[in-house]
This record gives C-alpha cells, sequence and structure tokens, in this order.
C-alpha cells in the first residue's frame, strides 16, 4: 500500500460547528479535532460576549489575538525552562 493510500485510508471526514458555522473537515484523530474545535467555540462565544458584538470576523481576529497571545506565554515559558535546564 503507497502512502497516498494509507493517508485516505486514515482520514475521516468529520463536520465541526464554531460559532454557527459547520465546517467539514478531513482528519485522522477526529476526538482531537472535535475536543479542538469546542475549545475554539467556547473562546468565540465567550468573546463575543465580552465584547457584545455578533460580528463573526471582528470575533474571530479577537479570539485569535487571544491565542496568539496564550501561545506566545507559552513558547516564552517553555523556552525559559529549556534554558535554564541547560544550564545544568
Amino acid at each position: 500500500m503507497n502512502n497516498t493510500t494509507e493517508m485516505k485510508k486514515l482520514s475521516k471526514r468529520i463536520v465541526v460547528e464554531i460559532f454557527g458555522d459547520t465546517y467539514p473537515l478531513k482528519t485522522d484523530d477526529p476526538e482531537h479535532l472535535e475536543k479542538i474545535a469546542a475549545d475554539v467555540d467556547a473562546l468565540m462565544k465567550q468573546t463575543a460576549r465580552r465584547v457584545n458584538s455578533f460580528d463573526g470576523t471582528k470575533i474571530a481576529v479577537l479570539s485569535a489575538l487571544q491565542l496568539a497571545e496564550e501561545y506566545q506565554q507559552l513558547k516564552k515559558d517553555y523556552d525559559d525552562l529549556v534554558e535554564l535546564l541547560n544550564e545544568k
């Protein structure tokens, strides 16, 4: 079996809902992708309540900025930890 056939066999189609819109996606780990989609949906709903807006694009951008900020902080913490471990 070649790699293309193996990838097609592993990929499953799922449909997730995020902020009222549905997205058909392919994944080899449906449970993981459904969890990520649920997290994004919850974050967007939380952001919508905070900014009191129904503008999906604005809510998506503000949510993306929040995720990027969290990622940058985690990356910094990780890099600091690796640096500490390398000093030993």
